[in-house]
């Protein structure tokens, strides 16, 4: 067990370096085709922030033993934790950076943003936990369709309404530019490419498999160990930055990082999962479903109104250990 747990420490540490590495040069590549401006800039980064997430599902059923379970807790787990502990640390930050904000404690986030985010989440995602209680492979189809064809739907409107940003922040020098002075060759974008997708492709592997090795351990399915443990080893570490933005009065940003994240994972993500596994939820999963439901419609009713505060914060922590306890009883 110590060597497992060893392993997976590596594999995480694999997993996030690579989406790192691959994040900056995608960035860098699309400034060097002309789609790093605005909007279009922020979806290709997203792509990068979410590589982790999508890359650990696809490693699970290449895996064939119990990697079913695997991919399946980590698609439900994503977005369980966004709504959840996401939630959870930027209405932490409001809190506890209040003395240095220009809005105290208030999260001031664009309404529009979190009205568009979040109600095209909620609704998504409830259909994906319902189709986990559908066995219809024809209705699966149905539902692979209809959820990609609804984010390409949102994508579209999200670029219509957000254009280009008047303060575009300058991109961080590629990481294999050793110079930083003059901007990278096309070969030291493809490699450090190349190199990121690499390593979490690599680290996946190993992460699911020690996975496995834990829940067989410890007794529980692998599906309600990479509920909480896919997801916290791959979502929490690309939202710290959310804290840096709260501290900085980036609301908007800090809030987009996670409610954009959020309609992604309840539509991409299920779609794949839908394609290539059997999507029959368990207990464990549709309660997961089931609280993250419950920790973006509060985050939609609390953000709207500005007036995200302690209990807001209690109640997401709350949910977050609801689950902890539904696993824990078995």
């Amino acid at each position: 067990m110590p060597v497992t747990a060893l392993l997976l420490v590596v594999s995480i540490a694999l997993i996030v370096v690579g989406a790192y590495l691959f994040t900056n040069a995608v960035e860098w590549a699309g400034q060097r085709l002309n789609l790093g401006e605005g909007a279009v800039g922020s979806i290709l980064a997203a792509v990068g922030t979410a590589l982790p997430e999508s890359v650990i599902p696809i490693v699970a059923v290449l895996a064939g033993t119990e990697g079913e379970e695997v991919a399946i807790g980590a698609i439900i787990g994503a977005p369980f934790m966004l709504a959840t502990v996401a939630m959870l640390v930027i209405a932490a930050s409001a809190l506890v950076f209040a003395g240095r904000r220009e809005t105290g404690a208030e999260i001031h986030a664009d309404r529009d943003s979190v009205r568009r985010d979040l109600g095209f989440f909620l609704p998504c995602f409830a259909v994906a936990i319902g189709l986990g209680l559908v066995e219809s492979k024809a209705v699966h189809v149905i539902g692979i369709v209809g959820l990609l064809i609804a984010y390409v739907l949102h994508v579209r409107q999200t670029l219509r309404h957000t254009g280009d940003a008047d303060d575009e922040e300058e991109l961080k020098a590629l990481t294999f530019d050793t110079t930083k002075e003059d901007p990278p060759s096309t070969f030291q974008i493809v490699a450090q490419f190349v190199i990121g997708l690499a390593l979490v492709i690599g680290g996946a592997e190993l992460f699911v498999t020690e996975l496995v090795k834990v829940a067989e351990g410890i007794g529980v399915t692998a599906l309600a160990l990479s509920l909480i443990l896919t997801p916290l080893a791959t979502e929490l570490p690309e939202k710290l930055n959310s804290v840096l933005w709260m501290r900085e009065s980036k609301d908007t940003l800090a809030v987009g990082n996670v409610t954009g994240a959020m309609a992604f994972q309840a539509t991409v993500p299920v779609a794949f999962g839908l394609a290539v596994t059997q999507w029959h939820l368990d207990r464990f999963a549709i309660a997961a479903g089931v609280l993250a439901l419950l920790g973006g419609a509060l985050a939609l009713w609390r953000l709207e109104r500005r007036s995200v505060g302690k209990l807001s914060a209690v109640a997401w922590a709350a949910l977050f250990g609801a689950l902890l306890v539904v696993v824990g009883m078995g």
